[in-house]
């Protein structure tokens, strides 16, 4: 589990491609340890080991591979086909966090990085020291979406701050505040980006409980 709070901004070093699936090699620091070595943060108990998870930009990934100030994670066709991933490029930005042990500090939401779908940011507002961010979705997505719930944004934990949920328009709106966009890879998204969504998934499973009665 996470909690969509981001430890840092990696970045991607290198992508090998197959026909449907790729491998991701993300260069970073924190969540590895300086020069790659392994972290031994002692909010997290243990160091990062192979097998275990790394949200990237709202993705729980497995970690197959370390070294070199990298690591290195699979993306199955399930995962291209569902999220943002296949957009990578070498060079790009993104948001990194580990996986929350028992013990550690909840700042967040319950992020599971098991993404529903993606949107597309529609358009950006700056109102004060504050940006404003529209994003568009299928209705399918919005309707798990409720204003002053939270929401997962490429990994990061928000506050939505409207909803629009009528015939022919799906979206919703968040407010960022400076320090997220300058702790995150939202900053360097536009409008016509792509970003992965995941929603509440207590709403979810309140959803599904009470279409099953």
């Amino acid at each position: 589990m996470f909690t969509g709070i981001i430890e840092e901004v990696g970045r991607v070093r290198q992508i090998r491609r197959g026909s449907t699936e790729a491998k991701l090699v993300i260069a970073c620091s924190k969540v590895l340890g300086k020069n790659g070595s392994l972290s031994s943060d002692p909010s997290y108990g243990v160091p990062t080991q192979i097998g275990d998870s790394i949200c990237v930009n709202g993705v729980c990934l497995t970690v197959t591979a370390m070294g070199g100030g990298t690591f290195t994670a699979d993306v199955m066709p399930e995962t291209f086909s569902r999220s943002s991933l296949a957009e990578l490029r070498p060079g790009s930005p993104v948001n990194l966090e580990r996986a929350m042990p028992a013990w550690g500090r909840f700042g967040g939401h319950i992020v599971s990085g098991h993404i529903d779908g993606t949107g597309t940011i529609r358009s950006l507002r700056r109102d004060g020291n504050a940006v404003w961010f529209t994003i568009d979705a299928e209705d399918g997505l919005v309707q798990y979406i409720v204003e002053k719930g939270s929401i997962a944004i490429d990994g990061i934990s928000l506050t939505v701050a409207a909803v629009t949920h009528k015939p022919k328009e799906s979206s919703f709106q968040v407010s960022i505040i400076p320090h997220t966009l300058a702790a995150t890879a939202l900053s360097a998204k536009k409008a016509g980006s792509t970003v992965n969504l995941e929603t509440d998934i207590i709403g979810k499973y309140i959803h599904q409980f009470m279409e099953d009665k």
